[in-house]
C-alpha cells in the first residue's frame, strides 16, 4: 500500500513538472512578457519616524469675573460661537449703579465748594492790598481752596473707580471662538477668579506632536513631515515645524514638537483631534534604494529582486536571474538596499510574480523611476 502512494505521488510530481515545462515553453514561443524596471541608483538615505500628537488650539481661555456679584443674565451657552467682544454673561448691576451715581454727585458737590473756596479766596486776595484783612488770613483761604481741589480730585477718582467696577458686571468674550464648557447660570453668586466658561479658539489649529527624545538633536527647522487626521480623509498634508520643546516627560520619554498645518483644503479640524505624522530625518549617509514593488519576500524570510541580466536598453528583450538582497530603511515608497544590488543594475519593479530563472522579458522603463 505505502509502495502504491509513493509511486503515485511521483507520478505527481512528474506531471506537474511537466506542465510546468509546456507552460515555460508555450511562453518562450509565444515571446517574451513585458515588465516594467527601472536602474537601481545611489539616493541618500531618509529615516522616515512615525509620530502621534494631538490638535492644539492657539488661545484656550478660563474666562472669570473680576467683580462679586449675582448672575442676571447668561448670552452664551455650550458649542456657542462667539465673537472678540461679545457679552457672555451680565451680574447684577444695581447697587453698583447706585455707588456710581453717589460718586459723580460727590464730584458735583466737590465742584461746589471748590469754586466757592476760590471766589472767597479771590475776594480776599483784593482786600489785602487796601490792607482791610490780615495776611494770615488770606493764606489760610488759600490753603482751603487747595484742600477743596484735592478732595475734588479724590472724588473724581472715586466715580471713575466705580464707573469701571460697574462695567466690569459684563463679562465679555477674550477672543473669537468656541464656548467649550458653560460654569454658571442665573441666580448663582460668582467672586473674582470663580471660572465661568471656558473659551477655545478654532483658527489656525497646532498639531503637538509626542516624538521621541532620541531624535531631539536631529530635528530641525526645515525637518519636512506630513500630517494625517482621523477623518476619513487618507490625504496627507505638509506642515511646518514651529518650535521643539526642550523639556522631555520624564514617564514617556518624548518631548513635544509644536507644527502647523502649511497645505490649504485641509478637513474640518477640532480641536483635540488625534494627528499622526511621518518626520524626514535625514541619515548622512547614501545607498541603493528602490520601490518596494521590485522586492519579494518569502515565507523563509528571504527577500529578493528580479535583475535583468543582459540588458540591452529600453524596450529590448532581456533574460532575468533572481538575487538575494539584504533591505534597510524605507522610505517615500522606495527600499534601502544594503546588500546584493549594485548601482546601475535593472531592477524589475512591475510583471515580477511569476518570473522564472532565465526567462525572457521586454523591459520597459517604469512610469516613476523610483523616486518616490
Amino acid at each position: 500500500m505505502r509502495h502504491r502512494r509513493a509511486k503515485s505521488f511521483h507520478l505527481l510530481l512528474s506531471a506537474l513538472a511537466g506542465i510546468a515545462t509546456m507552460w515555460m515553453a508555450q511562453a518562450q514561443e509565444a515571446g517574451p512578457i513585458a515588465v516594467e524596471a527601472i536602474a537601481a541608483r545611489s539616493r541618500p538615505i531618509v529615516e522616515s519616524i512615525p509620530v502621534n500628537g494631538t490638535l492644539t488650539p492657539p488661545r484656550l481661555a478660563l474666562i472669570s469675573t473680576e467683580v462679586a456679584g449675582l448672575v442676571s443674565k447668561v448670552h452664551a451657552d455650550l458649542g456657542h460661537r462667539i465673537r472678540s467682544g461679545e457679552p457672555l454673561l451680565e451680574l447684577d448691576r444695581e447697587l453698583n449703579s447706585i455707588a456710581r451715581d453717589a460718586a459723580l454727585a460727590d464730584v458735583e458737590r466737590r465742584r461746589t465748594l471748590l469754586a466757592d473756596a476760590r471766589r472767597r479766596l479771590g475776594e480776599a486776595q483784593a482786600l489785602l492790598g487796601d490792607n482791610y484783612i490780615a495776611e494770615s488770613d488770606v493764606e489760610t483761604l488759600t490753603s482751603q481752596a487747595q484742600v477743596a481741589q484735592a478732595e475734588l480730585r479724590a472724588a473724581e477718582i472715586e466715580a471713575r473707580r466705580q464707573t469701571a467696577l460697574l462695567r466690569r458686571h459684563q463679562v465679555n468674550a477674550p477672543f473669537t471662538g468656541i464656548v467649550s464648557r458653560k460654569l454658571a447660570e442665573v441666580g448663582e453668586w460668582v467672586e473674582p477668579g470663580t471660572e465661568l466658561f471656558e473659551v477655545v479658539s478654532t483658527e489656525h489649529l497646532y498639531a503637538d506632536l509626542q516624538v521621541p527624545q532620541r531624535y531631539y538633536a536631529r530635528i530641525g527647522e526645515q525637518t519636512p513631515l506630513r500630517l494625517a487626521f482621523d477623518t476619513g480623509d487618507d490625504r496627507t498634508y505638509r506642515a511646518t515645524m514651529l518650535r521643539k520643546v526642550p523639556l522631555s516627560g520624564s514617564g514617556a520619554r518624548t518631548f513635544v514638537l509644536r507644527t502647523e498645518i502649511v497645505d490649504e483644503g485641509q478637513p474640518a479640524l477640532i480641536p483635540g483631534m488625534s494627528v499622526s505624522a511621518q518626520l524626514r530625518l535625514g541619515t548622512e549617509r547614501q545607498a541603493v534604494a528602490i520601490p518596494r514593488d521590485a522586492l519579494t519576500r518569502y515565507p523563509d524570510g528571504r527577500i529578493t529582486v528580479w535583475v535583468a541580466t543582459d540588458f540591452g536598453g529600453w524596450d529590448k528583450p532581456a533574460s532575468v536571474t533572481e538575487k538575494l538582497v539584504t533591505t534597510g530603511l524605507g522610505f517615500d515608497g522606495l527600499v534601502e538596499i544594503r546588500s546584493g544590488l549594485s548601482p546601475g543594475q535593472v531592477v524589475i519593479t512591475r510583471g515580477n510574480e511569476s518570473l522564472q530563472e532565465g526567462q525572457r522579458v521586454l523591459v520597459r522603463q517604469a512610469a516613476t523611476a523610483g523616486d518616490g
